[in-house]
């Protein structure tokens, strides 16, 4: 498999990588390309949990309706086209690259005449912008990459609907250390006098997000239990939670979404990695990207309804690896831990004593993830048991290749923006496929 994508190979070698709040690098950039994010009509979302999903059963559902939809979402699991989604699909190369090659002009010029220095992120939302805004859709579901206020898609100035799913305790180093905290810094995109929407969170997230809304004179909404229709398609009750904030967002548009539209959509969505049932030569993963002690916790509701289960897990460093492993230990019988393509990747044998550790008997360093899906799959034969990968959007993206659960047609793997050049390259001791 190529290790990446020319136009994402050039991407990260010609970007800094990492985070830098503010906004006016990125109004710099949209301003010298005309700035056609003022001609798109955006859903726009923030949230700790759950954003990705809400974001595509959005897109799914206007679909069903009839609308023309473009999304935009972070990270991508395996190739960067992820990011940009027309009619249902990832964007191709050719129109991808075409975009990319004028906007990193632009950034080139405004960086060596105004020293603008700008980010893999923000160049990205440069692109999307300009890619979208010609496509010329009826709407444009847009998701924060990190917080909100002064995350670079918070451009836009009068979104249809502004939401913000559940909150947690992620990213405390950039966005504080408390939920209302953190709720605040999300609370970053809403717009005077447009309409808000809530999914479900702890109390003094949601009290943060109202005070926001009512400085603003923002109509607010927060999402009620609501039971998505037969035959929805993501597993886990945090996605129907995620529904339920869905539900709450159709009813806040400006133009009716028919219940049949709503059936269809959820019906079809795709979200890959997030909880994600996938069944290969007789054994049933269970593959998900939490990282973070509410996604642990997801999880582990997951795992409590089987017998306990086999489980692949990586993680970066930056993580509260620990909390993570002893949250699902209890449902955990044997365990392969294994790097992530990222440079904060914890090393196996270092993931393997945290496992140990937590509670988990039996924990094997891997060199590489095929490596121990091998590994699982065996133990789950004999056992009749199912297997659990976890830890890392990262790991996700490798284990759903290998799998053969990858559901876009693969040409590249992409490095990330949390990923430096030179280690976008060259994976974690080991070649292979995916992130």
């Amino acid at each position: 498999m190529v290790k990446g994508s020319p136009f994402a190979l050039f991407l990260s070698r010609s970007r800094r990588f990492g985070m830098r709040p503010g906004l006016d690098t990125i109004r710099a950039v949209m301003a010298a390309l005309g700035n056609p994010q003022d001609t798109l009509r955006c859903i726009h979302i923030a949230g700790t949990n759950g954003k990705g999903a809400v974001a595509a059963m959005l897109d799914s559902v206007l679909r069903a309706a009839g609308y023309r939809v473009v999304r935009y979402t972070s990270p991508h699991l395996v190739a960067i086209n992820e990011r940009f989604f027309i009619d249902g699909e990832p964007v191709a190369d050719d129109a991808l690259a075409a975009v990319a090659d004028e906007v990193l002009s632009v950034i080139a010029r405004l960086e060596r005449d105004q020293g603008l220095e700008v980010t893999f992120f923000e160049a990205l939302t440069a692109v999307a912008f300009v890619l979208f805004a010609r496509a010329r859709p009826d709407v444009t579901v847009l998701e924060t990459g990190l917080g909100g206020r002064l995350d670079a898609t918070n451009i836009i100035a009068s979104p249809l609907v502004s939401v913000i799913t559940r909150i947690g305790l992620d990213h405390c180093d950039w966005l504080g250390t408390t939920h209302a905290a953190i709720a605040t810094e999300k609370a970053g995109i809403v717009k005077p006098g447009c309409p808000v929407v809530c999914g479900a969170m702890p109390p003094e997230a949601l009290d943060a997000i109202r005070r926001v809304a009512a400085e603003k004179g923002s109509p607010l909404v927060a999402a009620q239990p609501w039971t998505p229709p037969a035959g929805f398609a993501l597993f886990g009750a945090f996605q129907e939670e995620n529904a339920a904030t869905v539900k709450a967002v159709l009813d806040m548009l400006p133009f009716m979404i028919p219940d049949g539209a709503i059936s269809d959509g959820l019906a079809h969505v795709v979200w890959p990695g997030r909880c994600q049932r996938v069944t290969k030569d007789g054994v049933t993963y269970i593959v998900d990207g939490a990282h973070n002690p509410d996604g642990a916790a997801a999880l582990a509701r997951v795992l409590g309804g089987m017998a306990p289960v086999g489980l692949v897990a990586g993680f970066c460093g930056d993580k509260d690896v620990s909390g993570h492993l002893r949250t699902l230990a209890p449902h955990v019988s044997r365990a392969w831990a294994v790097p992530i393509r990222n440079d904060r990747s914890l090393a196996p044998e270092d993931v393997a004593a945290r496992m140990e550790s937590a509670g988990i008997a039996g924990a094997t360093p891997c060199a590489a993830v095929p490596e121990a899906l091998s590994a699982a799959a065996a133990w789950a034969r004999g056992t009749g048991n199912s297997v659990a990968v976890c830890g890392s959007l990262f790991l996700v993206g490798e284990a759903l290749v290998a799998l053969g659960a990858y559901p876009w047609r693969l040409r590249s793997s992409d490095a990330n923006e949390l990923l430096s050049p030179l280690s976008s390259l060259s994976p974690c001791g080991t070649e292979g496929n995916g992130l």
